[in-house]
């Protein structure tokens, strides 16, 4: 059953320009709008930018510009960054929009009548980084809790909203709504905050401190604190706005904020909605931050990445892709050069892409380039298609609940069970006695695809547009699209592009390999070869990685040799020559991740240096002995250490 969805961001502060945690809060809302409307739900997403406060004041002085002008010029390059990275927001909300100003002073005069706003003489500590008060007791080491930035002890008149007085029914909501904040953790630390008592808000400045800002409507000597101003974004953006079946569109479904700005969000704002008499959101959700190689980004360190950089050299899509699939939401995640290039390698060039390529070769090869006809198949077809059954529910749950990175490994968990399903069947060797069997193996193969490319498109809505329009099926999904068997027989396919060029990073981005452990004493390696045993520093001397293989072909003027092309997670593939030929063709071994002993010296094979060995098993079966490769887990990145 589809329901309306309505999802929102934080509006951001205008003082500097977007970073990666504005942009994986944005394109989060981003994939999860797309993802309702794959799903057939009416959806509406919400971003914007918060345009007052003494910040915004004091960055437009030091720039020697107007306020408004300030504003305007940052507002711009949140839009700019927005297009860049594809979101498709509904709606770009600003707080100096003068319906937010005339919404904002209503409901502030609605406050002051009820009684909920009182005057009185407040002293404390104030921090301009954070535009609030500290007590005494908050303070660490002097300066302010949460940026650690200098307070400064202010005396003045000012307006509070008797926040104290819904303290009790803000814990009671928390805990008879458990989903209420998400993840449950940040629900169990809202209410840690809330078993102190909650003192009053206060919701003002004078204007002679601070000009800009939307002045109080019972007294124009005074502006309304910049998140009492911003906090009713979410709420004066949809006020007139309703769903298809006439209801209004607020409350959101999810609000989506960063863990550093949990306070404001779960308590200021809950509590002036509820005196208010406004619906609370169904969720607030509060995801972690990004680290760069295990450390907080800073512009002081210099470690920071800059989303608009990525997306302009490796491209929105695989930069949108890396975010959503490498941070479990609510987490915090870790960026690091080398993890980006091998996530991006193993699911996108290597599963997905090479996948897509070696199946179009063999429908062009067998059949003219149309998408052949399924027979009723094996047991191995039978079974693809009940996996492929069950991938559709699973991701819809997942996007559903918000495991946007869980949802994408699924479906890259089913990509590389058709990597193993098309080795297995070797329709490159089956055309050649049954060309049914192998249509059939080749039509399950190109409806997965047709099902991934469609599920990831709210991640990578323009490289998996590329590839429906590749498979010959362009546009929105038709019909009954979430099944198994909805690919369209005979349909052409387009000619092949290269979907995912494999990212290249320079040798110094990459991790320099672990040192080999030093060679054990003569005495050691004297007992090892008397009675055929090795000691513990003889095996760790051996390094072995995962690696998967690109390329293979035979070595001409011999029976068993294969010289491969194999990604061990390094700069440039390594080749490596193997004597398994005897046990699988070349065409079969392409795509297969395997183990390689990393840390061999190379030698010369037929006149080809070989980099590297890769490990096998021999099994005892009734016809004989079979060697076969041995391969770590299905999602083991190439370069992962094996042991």
């Amino acid at each position: 059953m589809t329901k309306p969805f309505y999802v929102t961001t934080p509006i951001y502060y205008v003082n500097d320009r977007p970073h990666i945690g504005h942009a994986y809060t944005t394109v989060l809302a981003d994939v999860l709008h797309r993802a309702h409307r794959l799903f057939g739900d009416e959806s509406y997403f919400l971003t914007g930018t918060d345009e007052h406060g003494q910040k915004v004041e004091q960055a437009a002085r030091k720039a020697g510009m107007d306020p408004q002008a300030h504003c305007d010029l940052y507002s711009g390059r949140f839009k700019d960054a927005w297009v860049a990275l594809g979101v498709s927001y509904d709606q770009f909300i600003r707080t100096t929009d003068a319906a937010h100003k005339a919404f904002v002073r209503e409901q502030i005069q609605r406050l002051f009548d009820a009684g909920d706003i009182y005057e009185k003489e407040y002293e404390g500590w104030y921090s301009t980084g954070e535009e609030r008060f500290f007590t005494e007791k908050e303070l660490v080491d002097g300066k302010d809790p949460i940026s650690h930035r200098p307070v400064e002890l202010i005396r003045e008149k000012n307006y509070f909203f008797r926040m104290s007085k819904y303290q009790a029914w803000l814990i009671g909501h928390i805990e008879a709504n458990p989903a209420f904040i998400l993840p449950e953790f940040r629900r169990n630390e809202v209410l840690g905050f809330l078993r102190q008592p909650l003192a009053d808000l206060c919701i003002s400045r004078p204007k002679a401190r601070l000009a800009w800002g939307i002045p109080l409507p019972f007294d124009e000597n005074y502006v309304a604190y910049v998140w009492v101003d911003a906090l009713l974004n979410y709420w004066s953006a949809v006020k007139d706005r309703k769903w298809k079946d006439g209801s209004a569109a607020w409350p959101a479904t999810v609000h989506l904020i960063g863990k550093d700005i949990l306070t404001t969000h779960c308590v200021y704002w809950t509590t002036i909605l509820r005196a208010l008499g406004a619906p609370q959101p169904e969720h607030i959700l509060a995801h972690g931050w990004w680290m760069k190689d295990g450390q907080r980004m800073s512009k002081t360190t210099g470690n920071v990445v800059d989303p608009i950089e990525m997306a302009g050299k490796f491209g929105a899509d695989v930069f949108r892709y890396y975010l959503m699939r490498d941070m479990v939401v609510g987490q915090d995640g870790d960026f690091t050069d080398a993890g980006f290039a091998a996530t991006h390698n193993a699911d996108l060039a290597n599963d997905l892409g090479n996948l897509f390529s070696r199946t179009h070769k063999l429908v062009e090869q067998h059949f003219a380039g149309a998408a052949p006809a399924p027979a009723r198949g094996s047991e191995a077809d039978r079974a693809i298609v009940d996996a492929l059954g069950a991938l559709f529910p699973a991701v819809e749950e997942d996007f559903r609940a918000f495991r946007v990175d869980a949802g994408i490994k699924k479906v890259i968990a089913h990509i590389r069970e058709l990597n193993r399903y098309i080795d297995a069947a070797a329709p490159w060797r089956l055309a050649k006695t049954d060309l049914a069997a192998t249509g059939t193996v080749l039509y399950h193969i190109l409806d997965g695809l047709r099902a991934a490319a469609t599920l990831l498109s709210p991640v990578m809505p323009v490289k998996m547009a590329k590839l429906l329009e590749l498979l010959g099926i362009p546009g929105a999904p038709k019909g009954d699209w979430q099944r198994a068997g909805a690919y369209p027989v005979g349909v052409r396919l387009a000619p092949v592009e290269s979907l995912f060029p494999k990212i290249e990073l320079a040798a110094a981005e990459i991790p320099a390999p672990a040192a080999a452990q030093p060679a054990p004493p003569a005495a050691v390696k004297a007992a090892a070869s008397e009675d055929g045993l090795v000691t513990v520093d003889e095996f760790f001397r051996t390094k072995l990685v995962s690696a998967k293989i690109l390329a293979a072909e035979p070595v001409e003027g011999t029976d068993k040799l294969v010289k491969l092309s194999v990604d061990a997670g390094e700069a440039t593939p390594r080749t490596v020559v193997a004597g398994i030929r005897l046990h699988y063709a070349p065409e079969a071994l392409v795509g297969r991740q395997i183990v390689l002993v990393a840390n061999l010296a190379p030698r010369k094979l037929k006149g080809i240096e070989s980099r590297g060995m890769l490990l096998c098993a021999k099994m005892k079966t009734e016809a004989g002995e079979k060697l076969v490769l041995i391969a770590p887990e299905s999602d083991a990145a190439p370069g992962s250490p094996v042991g």
